[in-house]
């Protein structure tokens, strides 16, 4: 590592500590020619895959774009902003396993609608409205169909009937 005072080359490692997730080195350096100090940081540097639009475009992946348009789908919904995070970083790692220079854009947005049906079923539907581009009402009740044929998670039988007694309404 040179020295950003000097430029020299030579230069000693004095202390180093990783930070609390493992995912960045923090190195404090020591030049051997000017006896300044300094510190680098050293953190992994994955590149993610070239997006390959449907018209046949290609630009670079883009996290905020990713994440903003899960955020979009998931307005107003009750889903935290922590499980929004850990979808996109899944997505992400799923992308990076890949192993591809180039990806298409229907893949990520298949991943995309992979993890919104996992965190909620109307933010599916809304992305699967938008992302498939439905011509007419029987494509978006078919999708509407899909979802509510699959069992409910915690539920395994029906609620029980409503007791006249205690029915808030008096009916």
């Amino acid at each position: 590592m040179k020295c950003p005072f000097c430029g020299d080359p030579n230069t000693q490692v004095t202390d180093t500590r990783e930070n609390d997730d493992g995912e960045v080195v923090r190195r404090r350096r020591r030049c051997v020619h000017c006896d300044k100090r300094f510190t680098t940081y050293e953190r992994i540097d994955l590149k993610m895959p070239h997006i390959v639009k449907r018209n046949g475009n290609r630009s670079d992946f883009d996290h905020a774009k990713l994440s903003d348009s899960m955020k979009l789908a998931l307005r107003k919904r009750p889903v935290t902003t922590e499980a929004l995070e850990q979808a996109v970083d899944r997505i992400e790692a799923r992308l990076l396993a890949m192993g591809e220079n180039e990806v298409a854009s229907e893949k990520i947005g298949e991943l995309v609608m992979k993890e919104l049906k996992k965190l909620d079923k109307v933010a599916y539907i809304r992305f699967a409205s938008v992302y498939r581009n439905f011509a007419d009402v029987d494509e978006f009740s078919e999708v509407i169909r899909e979802v509510q044929s699959r069992p409910k998670r915690g539920r395994t039988s029906s609620p029980p009937p409503a007791d006249p007694e205690n029915d808030l309404f008096g009916n």
